[in-house]
């Protein structure tokens, strides 16, 4: 699940980073000091799940919460308990009142990863079957991307460049590649290399460590090599 935290205080933030980190499923996008900056994230990125202060200068958590469309997971984390019966009324996850013990922490974020598995298996395979595309941020534009265009994703640190068999150059959007991954339908789409992810339907070839896609060689670590083998239902 794709994470991000919000709060104006630097230490609270320093926590919650150091306890997510302790939490396989979680994978931290972005620390926000305001609901702002979360706002700007969440035009970007995909995101599962916030951790959300309630007492913020300028947009509160719960103003916040309440001005979303599309509501990701939430966890309140607080000094304040006047304030939980406004929170479970938006439907949160849970309501964490801090100093926040790591057990009670826990929780919390097994609470909403059973929560997510279930979304997800209540979408179900019929929608992953209706919808073959996905919406990026490139040039100040949210662009569709059908999966059968996409033949090949290359990391850049923040950035994905994707390359498609309709366009003379690459998509560059601000996302990272494990986020774009989590995305993209795991039958069609394989992480051949940290830097790479390619399109099973447009792949030549595979030799010596390399994956053609057309004119173009992409190398596979060892360390994929159980990838490989997925592809192709041949030991490598």
């Amino acid at each position: 699940m794709n994470c991000i935290i919000i709060d104006d205080e630097p230490l609270a933030l320093e926590l919650l980073e150091d306890n997510i980190r302790m939490v396989d499923n979680l994978e931290l996008v972005a620390s926000c000091r305001s609901a702002t900056q979360a706002m700007q994230v969440l035009q970007e990125q995909q995101v599962d799940l916030i951790f959300c202060d309630i007492q913020m200068p300028g947009i509160s958590g719960l103003q916040f919460v309440k001005s979303l469309t599309q509501k990701p997971l939430i966890i309140f984390v607080t000094a304040y308990d006047e304030f939980a019966l406004d929170g479970f009324e938006l439907d949160v996850v849970d309501y964490l009142l801090k100093p926040v013990a790591v057990e009670r922490f826990l929780k919390a974020c097994n609470k909403a990863i059973t929560l997510f598995e279930q979304g997800k298996r209540n979408t179900g395979a019929e929608t992953e079957k209706r919808r073959r595309y996905i919406f990026l941020y490139a040039d100040y534009n949210l662009i569709k991307v059908n999966h059968d265009d996409i033949t090949y994703i290359e990391g850049l640190k923040d950035y994905v460049k994707i390359y498609l068999t309709n366009a003379s150059k690459a998509l560059i959007s601000r996302v990272t590649i494990k986020s774009l991954e989590s995305q993209l339908p795991v039958d069609d789409f394989f992480r051949v290399h940290k830097s790479y992810i390619v399109n099973l339907e447009h792949v030549h070839s595979i030799r010596k460590g390399r994956i053609k896609i057309a004119d173009v060689e992409i190398p596979f670590s060892d360390s994929y090599k159980d990838v490989i083998t997925r592809m192709t239902g041949k030991l490598t």
